[in-house]
């Protein structure tokens, strides 16, 4: 049973990430996805330079991915045992909706590539929130094919690279919230307690 969405809070105290290998149809409709990417676009951006794609991969293309996956570990990986092309095998043909997020900072801009990153970062959080909103549950991860120069030259220009592979759709398992860390262990205020006591 997913948590109460009634109010922007519940909304945002109540969003969890999803295993992709767990989730189960019905998928988000086009419409859905349409607003999930309107929705991860509003976000801080310096310069308007929109360094972000969203790549909607759909259901009669997941045999080509699986295809691109086992093409890439036959090249890159000579240590590919039949257990990893299952898994590639798996991950191709998750249930749901699959989007690629690909990082495109402008390079030689004004704006840092760092500034840029950070903007793919909080489109994909928005993603993920966007998705939420509507209803359904995501799970942004990454693995060796975001980091594999053979899937990456499928979705990726000069300069650009997979932020990470999103799956959105509905929970085949009960959600099970992880620990969160205590607002102790990531914040502070400054200066550090320590530095008032140096002369």
């Amino acid at each position: 049973m997913l948590n109460d969405r009634s109010s922007p809070l519940s909304l945002l105290e109540s969003r969890r990430s999803a295993k992709p290998r767990d989730l189960v149809g019905p998928a988000p409709t086009p419409e859905d996805i349409a607003r999930i990417f309107a929705i991860a676009a509003r976000v801080p951006d310096h310069g308007k330079l929109s360094p972000w794609r969203f790549i909607a991969i759909a259901d009669d293309q997941r045999e080509a991915l699986a295809a691109l996956l086992h093409r890439a570990l036959d090249e890159e990986d000579r240590d590919a045992t039949a257990a990893h092309r299952e898994k590639a095998e798996q991950f191709a043909h998750n249930q749901g909706a699959l989007i690629v997020l690909v990082s495109a900072p402008v390079e030689n801009h004004k704006i840092p590539v760092w500034e840029q990153i950070l903007s793919c970062g909080a489109a994909g959080m928005n993603l993920l929130l966007g998705a939420h909103a509507l209803g359904f549950v995501a799970g942004w991860v990454t693995g060796w094919q975001a980091y594999s120069e053979s899937v990456s030259a499928a979705f990726c220009g000069p300069g650009e690279r997979i932020a990470g592979f999103i799956f959105i759709g509905h929970p085949g398992l009960e959600m099970v919230d992880r620990p969160r860390p205590s607002l102790a262990e990531v914040s502070r205020p400054w200066p550090p307690p320590q530095a008032l006591l140096k002369p």
